[in-house]
């Protein structure tokens, strides 16, 4: 960020009278712009025992399989964003409950917050987006551990399978970490205490 959207005056990176962290600020107007995280929404599609999941058609992860996901719009919220991207990136019509909310992951390192909501298929009539290769239904047994390209997309993955049997889906919290040697820790830090049946 160089110029001010407002006067086109070159911008100035300090910290504001009052505040704690540098932003970039306009001297000439006395804007001040902050920059915030970025929400990426999707949905966790549930048909039966399997879920329904996308190969990426595009970067970053190319080809490797993930959950219907990405940016929230301006004007919309975390639950039809993710409704929203389901049908963009999958084809996918699904229909949620009061309690579909299923992980939410920070990950401070890249300025992103990561919800997932648990979703029913309507119908099997979808289809691959722009953004897919391919869209399939998969068992526990089926799915490409090896191919996922998300650690927060295997998350949801692995604790909705372990969930599964005893039909109790507790929202969780994490926090995502990325080492300077390209590692990455998920550190489970929120469940709801009690899980709901389904």
């Amino acid at each position: 960020m160089k110029y001010c959207h407002h006067c086109a005056a070159k911008l100035i990176l300090r910290v504001p009278e009052g505040d704690d962290r540098p932003r970039y600020c306009c001297d000439a107007c006395d804007r001040i712009f902050y920059q915030n995280p970025k929400n990426v929404v999707g949905t966790l599609p549930i048909y039966g025992d399997q879920v329904l999941l996308c190969r990426r058609a595009i970067q970053p992860r190319l080809g490797k399989w993930t959950l219907p996901a990405g940016y929230m719009e301006n004007g919309e919220s975390s639950l039809s964003g993710a409704i929203r991207e389901t049908l963009e990136e999958a084809g996918a019509r699904v229909s949620v409950q009061d309690d579909c909310l299923y992980t939410l992951f920070n990950l401070p390192s890249i300025n992103q917050v990561y919800m997932f909501f648990r979703a029913e298929l309507v119908d099997l009539d979808f289809t691959a987006g722009a953004e897919s290769q391919a869209v399939a239904l998969f068992s526990e047994p089926d799915i490409p551990w090896q191919e996922i390209a998300f650690p927060v997309v295997k998350s949801t993955l692995k604790y909705y399978f372990q969930d599964l049997p005893v039909r109790r889906f507790p929202v969780r919290m994490f926090d995502v970490h990325h080492g300077e040697d390209h590692t990455v820790t998920t550190r489970l830090i929120s469940q709801s205490p009690i899980g709901v049946d389904q």
